[in-house]
């Protein structure tokens, strides 16, 4: 029997409801622009484009889109009963967006001397999801 309780008495895991539309266009080729601007409140979206601009020299840019993916998956967070610390397990699958959009933030802080910012967002991605942090580097 498997025991899936909290022994350190912390914040129970949040998970973020399901928004399966944005995620099913980005994985058939929908431009994450065009996800975005149709679902603005997909972090997946803007943590798609953070990483299309990082990868293209455009580090400002990835820094905003990623800054507004970043707190649009806050807000969702929040409505989903998360007190601003606690687990957001990679494991579930609409925590990712949110999560990419941490990272991606993170790097962004970091490439422009931000590091105030880079140390801040990257404690955060491991204090949230190890995984995380392992998987997205």
């Amino acid at each position: 029997m498997a025991i899936h309780e909290n022994l350190l008495g912390g914040p129970p895991p949040t998970h973020l409801p399901d928004d399966p539309e944005p995620r099913e266009l980005l994985a058939s080729g929908t431009a994450p622009a065009d996800v975005a601007a149709r679902y603005p409140t997909s972090s997946l979206a803007w943590a798609q484009l953070a990483d299309a601009a990082f990868e293209g020299g455009r580090v400002v840019e990835s820094y905003a889109y990623a800054r507004t993916g970043y707190h649009r998956g806050l807000d969702v967070l929040r409505r989903s009963g998360w007190k601003g610390h606690g687990p957001v397990p990679w494991e579930h699958e609409p925590n990712r967006g949110f999560l990419r959009a941490l990272h991606a933030l993170a790097r962004a802080a970091g490439a422009i001397g931000e590091t105030e910012e880079y140390e801040r967002c990257s404690q955060f991605l491991k204090d949230s999801s190890p995984t995380a942090a392992t998987t997205l580097g």
